[in-house]
């Protein structure tokens, strides 16, 4: 059975989470501060974090930080309403989703399950492509990492997601709406931090002059293409 941890000072709707997420077969644990959520991370697996930004003392932004350091499972954060420098900056900084307060408790469970199965689909047949290799990059479908000049590391699901999307389809023109589709799961609204702030994070990590990428360029007006040369 999947099993999440719920990081929020807020009681109340930890104990709500934690009821409804039973419906899904999904088993939660919660904690009320970032500092008790890190150590029951070192202490159980867990396959998805729920983390709020806005707690005492250490809050979600230094949490999601310090989770994102030793462990790439994913993570949704809770936002204020209209907050978008929160989502942002929680994009930018590791997290795979985001929902503002107040949500839809049916939501929630939707995006959960959609980013533990993303996180746990790839079980391939024998004989089954397990890596990409291109030039200066591999792709390991099997264990979700990639090796780069700078050695082998685990990506966290939304940008490995997103990478393996777009390498699948080398040299083909992406429009933000597929790439949103595909790697959300969901309907597209228009919304493009999502999607920037991960190719912003991916270019980071693989390439060796992000302002200048080598893999994942962006086509002005349209979205993005896996470059065919390499």
């Amino acid at each position: 059975m999947n099993k999440i941890l719920i990081i929020d000072d807020d009681r109340e709707l930890c104990a709500l989470i934690k009821r409804s997420v039973q419906s899904e077969h999904i088993e939660a644990d919660f904690c009320n501060t970032g500092k008790e959520g890190l150590q029951k991370l070192k202490e159980q697996e867990y396959q998805l974090v729920v983390l709020d930004v806005m707690m005492p003392g250490m809050d979600g932004f230094e949490t999601l930080e310090e989770i994102r350091k030793e462990n790439s499972l994913p993570i949704l954060m809770f936002t204020s309403k209209n907050d978008s420098i929160s989502k942002v900056r929680g994009l930018r900084a590791g997290a795979d989703d985001y929902l503002t307060k107040p949500f839809d408790m049916d939501e929630l469970i939707a995006r959960i399950v959609s980013l533990i199965r993303r996180y746990t689909r790839f079980n391939h047949q024998a004989g089954a492509v397990q890596k990409l290799d291109f030039d200066g990059l591999q792709i390991d479908l099997e264990n979700r990492s990639v090796t780069t000049e700078n050695g082998t590391f685990e990506l966290p699901p939304k940008e490995f997601d997103l990478l393996l999307y777009c390498a699948k389809h080398q040299g083909k023109i992406l429009t933000k709406q597929q790439i949103y589709e595909e790697v959300w799961g969901e309907e597209y609204f228009y919304d493009d931090s999502n999607i920037m702030a991960i190719i912003s994070r991916l270019r980071k990590k693989l390439e060796v002059n992000p302002s200048s990428p080598k893999y994942i360029q962006t086509v002005k007006g349209i979205g993005y293409r896996f470059n065919k040369e390499v």
